[in-house]
């Protein structure tokens, strides 16, 4: 400004170096303050609808071909690629990827774009043996009919309510539902080769209708609805069981599972230590986070490596020794917010190290041999 200049703390200085303290809004020259002012108006919203429902889709909304945010998006990727990865791309029309030119495409990874309608050319899904659509928009399993040889596919993520129209992939090994909207356990039956299941998230109440599934090792059914451990017997597999955060009361149902070496229990309403009697392979048990009073019922099983059971009422040093001491391969056990804590918290290490001498980790600490 030629006549006068403007501090930072707004004070006005002359051109002859004093200055005057600049009470209200700093202005030019010309007394304007720098702010566009435009006559109020009232706004209409189109689709109040929206504000109501989550699920709201804009059916007026231009179709997702004609946006060209996707077009050029695999133009620089060679034409004999087998693995594609387009993840967090805004991808939302398939068709605008033209994914025909890839002969040899196997695999597809389009997480976490805004994909609402799935369909392949059936030249690219022939080949493709694994596909991701971890967190798009898709409410409903359409467009899968051609995909008979997959191994791998990831639907986690979306809003699907019902598991429908994979029956025919036959050669699936890993199917992955996380963090969906669905309620039942359904139309898994064809899928004999499958070992792995991941359904966390969901709104299951029962565990029901995987008893063809003789090859599955993993079952994740974490933070759904589910209240008693049932249906497993037929899986002489299974390997891992994650049933945490659900609403169980009581270990059970678990006889049959010879195999079973992992079970994730936490953050349920179990009382009671007990139900294992069969399951003599078991590693890793956690049952943190569950009003469990007492350490019984395990001590037959010789092979644990860890055991987890923060957050419980467990108080006898006594029973953690009787139970664990002659476990010679455990290395790892977490008993903190236990009263064996909180009853003594300056020795509890010290007496968990005592009672069992052959870990390596009490809580989240290494302890020296």
């Amino acid at each position: 400004m030629s006549e006068a200049e403007l501090s930072s703390e707004g004070v006005k200085i002359s051109a002859s170096g004093t200055s005057s303290l600049q009470h209200g809004p700093i202005t030019n020259a010309s007394g304007w303050d720098g702010k566009l002012r435009m006559q109020p108006r009232s706004a209409t919203l189109a689709n109040p609808e929206a504000l109501e429902d989550s699920d709201y889709s804009d059916l007026d909304a231009p179709p997702v071909d004609e946006i060209a945010a996707d077009e050029d998006l695999l133009d620089d990727w060679p034409l004999d690629e087998d693995e594609i990865d387009l993840v967090h791309r805004r991808v939302s029309s398939l068709p605008a990827l033209r994914l025909e030119r890839f002969k040899n495409l196997k695999r597809l990874c389009l997480r976490q774009n805004a994909i609402q309608h799935f369909e392949l050319p059936q030249s690219v899904a022939d080949g493709l043996l694994e596909l991701e659509l971890y967190d798009n928009l898709l409410k409903t399993i359409e467009g899968f009919e051609d995909l008979k040889h997959l191994t791998t596919l990831d639907l986690s993520f979306n809003k699907i309510k019902t598991i429908k129209n994979i029956s025919h992939m036959t050669s699936l090994k890993e199917l992955y539902f996380v963090q969906n909207r669905i309620s039942k356990i359904e139309n898994l039956a064809n899928l004999g080769s499958v070992r792995m299941i991941e359904l966390a998230g969901n709104r299951i109440r029962e565990i029901e209708k995987l008893e063809p599934l003789k090859s599955l090792e993993e079952l994740w059914l974490a933070k759904n609805k589910i209240t008693t451990i049932a249906n497993l017997s037929a899986l002489r597999s299974l390997r891992l069981l994650d049933l945490k955060s659900n609403r169980l009361r009581q270990i059970s149902g678990l006889d049959s599972l010879l195999n079973l070496e992992e079970l994730y229990l936490s953050h349920n309403a179990i009382d009671k230590l007990e139900g294992l009697d069969n399951n003599g392979k078991l590693r890793i048990i956690d049952i943190s986070s569950n009003p469990v009073k007492h350490l019984e019922n395990i001590s037959h099983l010789k092979n644990l490596e860890e055991f987890w059971a923060s957050g419980c009422q467990i108080s006898s040093f006594q029973e953690v020794e009787r139970e664990l001491k002659d476990k010679h391969n455990l290395e790892t056990v977490y008993f903190e917010q236990n009263p064996l804590e909180t009853n003594g918290p300056a020795v509890y290490r010290n007496k968990i190290r005592l009672a069992l001498p052959q870990v390596k980790q009490i809580d989240a600490t290494f302890v020296k041999a």
